[in-house]
């Protein structure tokens, strides 16, 4: 038998000092960051709500025509309609938008603090020096990671559900702002400069428009990551399509994780065509208009 490695390093002190650290945090703060969140819960909630009340046939109609408006194309769009049909077809369609409404909650948070960042980094070489590692290892920490802490803090429920999404889906939509916005033409930016335009005027009408294509595919990375967190939430309470399949592992139950699996798969593909197709719709309009 081999030979183990030799313990060097003792970090028992170290972790106990972290959980010690979270312990404190939910003591002493735990009350005050539930009442911050607050809003963010009743926008879930509301959002859910309103996507479970709405009529299917009208949900259905709805992500038809966002379809078609971003595509131009009656095959995706006929697909797209297709697919909603199977998930409500298999009884899943409640879950459905309990999913759609966490992973848009979740994107919209995302987008709303990740734009903003992206742009502070593109305008600052040290931020973005320091930033790229913490992306890097956002993106690559294990998933269940993102749910210990929130779950310590808040417990289970939609809560640390929403906020372990946002934290695992946000590095695609700042990395890529940065991008965008770095890959504009300097000759552009220059000019716009020397006709007197301020700091704000040359990002609204000039860093931002260029770098919409780049940011769009951003905002779809995010929004794949963030379909795919919510599946994952579920063992903290998210609900959802998630849940099924939790429900078909805890039970054995091929059927149930394979049939709530596919709805998911739709769903990723619904959105990931509308997401793309917007995004290439922007990148044809840029070069129309050069």
């Amino acid at each position: 038998m081999a030979d183990n490695f030799p313990e060097l390093l003792d970090t028992r002190g170290l972790r106990f000092a972290i959980d010690d650290g979270f312990s404190w945090v939910v003591a002493n703060y735990g009350d005050t960051l539930e009442r911050l969140l607050a809003p963010l819960l009743k926008l879930l909630g509301a959002m859910e709500a309103f996507l479970q009340w709405l009529p299917w046939y009208v949900t259905i109609a709805g992500i038809a025509l966002l379809t078609y408006s971003a595509s131009r194309n009656l095959r995706m769009t006929g697909s797209a309609i297709v697919m909603l049909f199977f998930i409500g077809a298999v009884g899943l369609w409640n879950d459905a938008m309990a999913t759609v409404a966490l992973m848009l909650a979740a994107t919209v948070v995302a987008v709303v603090v990740g734009i903003p960042l992206g742009i502070v980094m593109a305008r600052s070489d040290r931020l973005r020096s320091i930033a790229l590692p913490l992306l890097n290892i956002m993106q690559t920490l294990p998933i269940f990671v993102y749910l210990i802490p929130f779950v310590m803090l808040f417990g289970p429920g939609k809560i640390p559900a929403i906020l372990a999404t946002v934290f695992f889906a946000i590095p695609p939509v700042i990395r890529l702002t940065d991008l965008g916005i770095r890959q504009v033409d300097g000759e552009v930016v220059e000019a716009i400069v020397a006709f007197g335009a301020t700091p704000s005027q040359k990002l609204v009408k000039v860093q931002i428009p260029l770098a919409l294509p780049t940011i769009m595919a951003g905002i779809n990375q995010t929004t794949m990551m963030a379909l795919s967190m919510v599946v994952i939430a579920s063992m903290i309470g998210a609900g959802g399509l998630g849940y099924q399949v939790l429900q078909g592992i805890q039970r054995l139950e091929v059927s149930r994780g394979l049939v709530a699996g596919i709805a998911i798969v739709f769903l990723a593909v619904i959105f990931d065509r509308i997401a793309q197709s917007y995004g290439r719709r922007a990148q044809k309009h840029l070069e129309h208009g050069e």
